[in-house]
């Protein structure tokens, strides 16, 4: 772990000490390098037991593919935002990698802590640098609205969440991940369990979000500029993922009964913001839509806590990390060229910029979840185990396939193919640099497609 915390830690003088043309090289050579010493996090992925690299913090099979992915994301935050940065001063250069590296230091720890509470604290100080990102860096006015929407909703789920970690310290003594496996807390079916179990997840159901929690998410995604988007949809909805995968076995026998209202909201929202996705005219708007969908399948699997649905669940996490990750670096190129998430003015795309379209066929393609990607192993996973459950979830999840496939198509065919629009006269190239970022998240993806069980850990 400090292989990893400590070259992260050392960027912040780097930042300040660096020459201001060699800001961007210094920053992307550094954090790839973090990033590929990150993949040996992967080997404690394939043992039952934690590796500890001190009391409060150690890596398992659950936390290793999240961790590596946040470390992953941030040299490709840093390519993405070059254009966007490139009128501001060399102060406000700085300052913007200064968050982006509190970010990603904040996520290592986050994923990594064994305590609950420093989770918490962890999950919450997150917060502070994506909110700056969206309000300081984001495109329009409306940014503020957005980041004002995410703060609320993230902290009134926070508060009660806070106050039952309290209490669950109070009970039984300790807010270590390990003790409570060892001496689980006895909860009776009464009232004040009731409210308690509530109080524990809807933090990480808003983060996730669940369908009826989930106005925050547009509304940040399309305010944000690439780099929270990027973050966003990547990583910050998988604390949510990650917060009920640790939580959940300390609710039980509670956790038999009442995730009824949880599963039947998550998995209308699978149905309902796929519809809402062939509705949409903003590009961001759709992809952030999308987020929210398949999050509900995540949501569905993880409460029904069988093995088979913690591997779908971590699978399509990794997956719709990179996916819609890279689906915002495709549709920030677009916005960048013509000034507009529209998908009407952003037309014929192919003509002008073939090897984009094959980056947009691609993305596509894995959104859709076609063989062999990742993200099809994921949502298969995760519909067995859900059928498994219960029978009847086949048409809801068969559902959501179909019209994902659907919102997929209408994205691709409309930002493609069709009439160019009349006021493009002239569009300015594709760089080397936008290609590179869409290699580095095609990559990844490529590869687990040959070695999944690096994120399958042992539950297959």
């Amino acid at each position: 772990m400090l292989k990893i915390l400590l070259p992260t830690f050392m960027l912040f003088p780097t930042i300040t000490l660096c020459k201001p043309k060699q800001l961007w090289p210094t920053m992307s050579i550094n954090t790839f390098g973090i990033a590929l010493l990150s993949m040996q996090w992967f080997k404690p992925s394939q043992e039952l037991t934690m590796s500890f690299s001190n009391y409060y913090m150690s890596i398992d099979y659950i936390s290793a593919p999240l961790l590596t992915l946040s470390c992953w994301l941030t040299p490709l935050m840093i390519l993405a935002s070059q254009n966007h940065l490139i009128t501001e001063p060399i102060s406000r250069k700085r300052t913007f990698t200064f968050i982006i590296i509190l970010l990603q230091v904040s996520l290592v720890l986050a994923f990594s802590a064994t305590e609950l509470i420093m989770f918490f604290i962890m999950f919450e100080t997150t917060l502070i640098p994506t909110l700056a990102i969206i309000t300081r860096w984001g495109n329009q006015m409306e940014r503020l609205n957005a980041g004002t929407y995410f703060l609320f909703y993230t902290l009134i789920g926070s508060l009660p969440l806070l106050i039952a970690l309290l209490s669950l310290q109070n009970q039984i003594g300790t807010l270590s991940t390990h003790m409570i496996q060892l001496n689980q807390p006895t909860m009776s079916n009464t009232w004040a369990h009731t409210t308690w179990w509530f109080a524990l997840l809807t933090a990480f159901m808003i983060k996730m979000p669940l369908y009826g929690l989930h106005l925050w998410l547009p509304k940040a995604h399309v305010e944000a500029p690439i780099a929270g988007s990027m973050i966003l949809a990547a990583v910050l909805l998988k604390l949510g993922g990650y917060g009920i995968i640790r939580i959940m076995p300390t609710l039980n026998p509670l956790s038999k009964t009442l995730p009824y209202p949880f599963m039947v909201l998550a998995l209308w929202g699978v149905i309902m913001t796929s519809s809402i996705c062939l509705r949409q005219t903003d590009l961001k708007s759709l992809i952030a839509y999308s987020s929210v969908s398949h999050m509900g399948l995540v949501i569905a699997a993880t409460l029904t806590q069988t093995q088979w649905a913690y591997t779908g669940a971590i699978t399509l996490m990794i997956a719709h990390g990179l996916t819609s990750s890279m689906l915002f670096c495709l549709a920030n190129t677009n916005y960048e060229r013509t000034h507009s998430r529209t998908l009407l003015l952003a037309r014929n795309m192919q003509l002008l910029y073939p090897l984009m379209s094959l980056w947009w066929l691609l993305a596509s393609l894995a959104n859709m979840a076609i063989p062999p990607t990742i993200n099809l192993m994921g949502e298969l996973t995760i519909i067995a185990s859900l059928f498994n459950w219960s029978n009847i979830t086949i048409l809801m999840t068969g559902s959501g396939t179909i019209i994902t496939a659907t919102y997929t198509l209408y994205m691709l065919a409309t930002t493609q193919w069709g009439g160019t629009p009349s006021y493009i006269k002239t569009m300015p190239p594709t760089h080397t640099r936008e290609h590179l970022l869409m290699v580095l998240h095609t990559l990844p993806m490529m590869l687990l497609v040959m070695k999944p069980e690096l994120i399958w850990g042992v539950f297959y």
